[in-house]
């Protein structure tokens, strides 16, 4: 399946990060926490795919992306910095192994936070917010994507941890053993987990080691 999309508003929320809503298909649906293959609707552009994950809340009349734009790897999101209203993405299938089961623990890296926005919207929508926790990592204040909203959704169970600006306004340690053992009241919960793969290898790791169920630990594979 491959459809074709008009973008009605794209705007940056971060520096480097860039939400484009866009129509939404008519019976075209996804649960929250899943992704789809997206193209820019261009000549040269049509079958260069990159996966991005749903991040408005299901029952929308629309789709939301929030990308983060790598310039310098002349890839889709370069293409996608320059699109406006009006222009055309193509939208594929639904997949995904990221979703919500029960409280427990997000963590997230970077852009890897993208999957638990819906996640955390259909949470508060559905007042079922407490007993979630989120750990989001970040390498500069400035990177931290919808910060606001996420501390209106969690209050003080949002942390934001940034590991590579001295004055950080936000906690500067790292998420390790260290950290989770400090941090983590049970290992018997539900962890969410997503970012670069060697956090999601290294994280799984220690979560193991620490006690947690395997069956627990959900990321995409």
């Amino acid at each position: 399946m491959e459809l074709a999309v008009k973008i009605l508003s794209a705007e940056y929320v971060t520096h480097n990060v860039k939400q484009f809503r866009v129509e939404r298909p008519a019976n075209y649906s996804f649960v929250p926490g899943q992704a789809t293959e997206v193209s820019v609707n261009v000549p040269g552009w049509q079958d260069r795919k990159s996966p991005f994950t749903f991040t408005a809340l299901a029952d929308k009349p629309y789709l939301e992306f929030t990308i983060k734009i790598y310039p310098g790897r002349h890839g889709v999101t370069d293409q996608l910095s320059n699109l406006r209203p009006g222009d055309e993405l193509l939208v594929r299938d639904v997949w995904g192994a990221i979703e919500y089961k029960g409280p427990g623990y997000f963590i997230a890296g970077g852009a890897g936070i993208t999957p638990f926005l819906a996640i955390l919207r259909m949470l508060k929508a559905t007042n079922q917010v407490a007993d979630n926790v989120l750990f989001f990592s970040n390498r500069k204040d400035e990177d931290v994507i919808l910060g606001s909203e996420l501390k209106s959704i969690l209050g003080n169970r949002a942390h934001f941890l940034v590991t590579q600006q001295k004055d950080t306004k936000n906690d500067p340690r790292r998420i390790d053993e260290a950290f989770l053992k400090s941090e983590v009241s049970d290992f018997n919960r539900h962890f969410y987990i997503c970012g670069p793969d060697p956090m999601i290898t290294e994280i799984n790791a220690t979560l193991t080691a620490l006690g947690a169920k395997p069956d627990a630990v959900i990321f995409e594979k």
